[in-house]
């Protein structure tokens, strides 16, 4: 079982959980058994979410092993670009499957590509996954991105119970195991690093806007890739924690457009400067000859 969510403002627990609980009374009766509160959250979802620790550094000596079973460290995947980090399990049977897709589709939309201007790093969280598992996965969502280079630049990980903890931990994704059901009930985001490996943003839910994760990516390289229309962008748009989202900053917005307009203005001015100074030399000219 899984749960997706878009508000960090309660620490993005178990969303959908409260949603479904929220239309229920305090205290109902269901064929004569008292049903839960509804602030309640079921038993399996108690510790479900992802706390945002932006800034955080992601631990780079943690060892993890890539989809050709080779034992490698995140520190190996630092220094160079930016990041896209995910958290999933390979035989989820809902949501990490749709985030796959969400995310490749979202890429697919941005001008920059993986393996070139940033890099993606997925890390299943079940210890028990195998880097075959890992490599089938690689092709499919490498076959989807569907890019030159893209093999180079999205790795798929798994790892042992220490690592996975630790990452886990460190980034602020907060999972259960259901023993009943076999799966695990968890949240979906990507997190955006700096080359350095720092965490920059959190992208919440399955479909992430290709606008958000450009600006993301650009804010995340600290300069170092995007052009002046990100750099007007950047400017105009402001990141806000609470929805993991963009949002126009209207005192800015209005800033660019006064000083286009003074720019405006100004170059206008000055043609007719240039314009009036001509036909001043001209009609002189013209004057001149006359006599």
């Amino acid at each position: 079982m899984s749960i997706s969510s878009n508000n960090p403002k309660l620490t993005t627990r178990v969303v959908l959980a409260l949603t479904l609980l929220a239309t229920s009374a305090p205290a109902q009766m269901n064929n004569g058994v008292m049903s839960p509160p509804a602030n309640t959250r079921p038993p399996r979802l108690e510790n479900v979410g992802i706390e945002q620790h932006l800034d955080a550094q992601v631990p780079p000596d943690l060892t993890f092993r890539d989809e050709a079973g080779k034992t490698v460290k995140l520190a190996d995947y630092f220094g160079h670009k930016p990041l896209i980090l995910n958290l999933v399990y390979y035989n989820c049977t809902m949501l990490c499957g749709e985030a796959l897709a969400g995310l490749a589709s979202a890429m697919r939309l941005v001008k920059f590509d993986v393996g070139n201007e940033f890099d993606v790093v997925t890390v299943s969280f079940d210890p028990r996954e195998t880097p075959e598992m890992a490599a089938a996965k690689k092709k499919d969502y490498i076959g989807r991105y569907g890019r030159p280079n893209a093999a180079s630049g999205w790795h798929f990980l798994t790892g042992q119970p220490e690592s996975i903890n630790a990452l886990t931990k460190a980034v602020g994704f907060q999972y259960q195991y259901d023993a009943k059901t076999n799966q695990f009930a968890h949240a979906t985001a990507i997190m955006v690093l700096t080359p350095q490996g720092r965490i920059s943003r959190y992208f919440y839910g399955v479909d992430f806007p290709p606008k958000d994760l450009r600006m993301g990516l650009v804010e995340a390289s600290q300069g170092k890739i995007g052009n002046a229309v990100d750099a007007v962008l950047l400017y105009c748009y402001h990141y806000d924690p609470e929805t993991g989202k963009y949002g126009a900053m209207v005192a800015n917005i209005l800033r660019l457009a006064a000083a286009v307009t003074i720019l405006f203005m100004g170059t206008f001015l000055f043609i007719l400067w240039r314009m009036d100074l001509s036909v001043t030399k001209k009609t002189a000219t013209k004057t001149k000859y006359a006599q």
